[in-house]
């Protein structure tokens, strides 16, 4: 069974990653620096707290019965996974007050519990069940913070 946001053994593993991130680490693939991800990592949990409600988009309607199964299994993200456009982060942000938000997202998140979460769209996915949505956060993070070796 993969690891989810919603035990606390995965959260306590992403908080104690996150709180060894500083604002000069270095990514290892990608394009976003520390604050950046912190960012993009915050506006994914948006959705899954129903913060930043989405929609099934069309091109994960036709695709995303063929890799749900991939996305929510135990292997890790690969490198540079693609990404919905709208989660990129270009300009530049402030790495204490991202990290404050995402620590408090992940709070928000974990509090509000798997039913709150199943009641979230994903924009790939579609529906998903509230135990699926804190496996797809847990491995959300875990792809970002070892993207900085974490």
């Amino acid at each position: 069974m993969p690891q989810t946001l919603f035990e606390p053994a995965g959260r306590a593993n992403v908080e104690a990653r996150l709180g060894k991130l500083g604002p000069e680490a270095t990514r290892a693939w990608g394009s976003m620096g520390p604050a950046q991800m912190l960012a993009h990592c915050s506006a994914a949990l948006e959705v899954a707290t129903g913060d930043r409600p989405r929609k099934h988009q069309l091109i994960g309607k036709i695709f995303g019965p063929f890799v749900r199964k991939s996305l929510l299994g135990d292997k890790p993200f690969s490198r540079n996974s693609p990404t919905d456009p709208t989660f990129i982060v270009t300009d530049e942000r402030e790495f204490d007050a991202e990290k404050r938000r995402l620590s408090t997202l992940v709070d928000r998140f974990c509090a509000a519990g798997p039913a709150k979460a199943g009641a979230q769209i994903h924009s790939f996915l579609g529906r998903m069940t509230g135990d699926e949505w804190g496996v797809m956060m847990y491995k959300h993070l875990d792809h970002h913070l070892r993207q900085f070796g974490l």
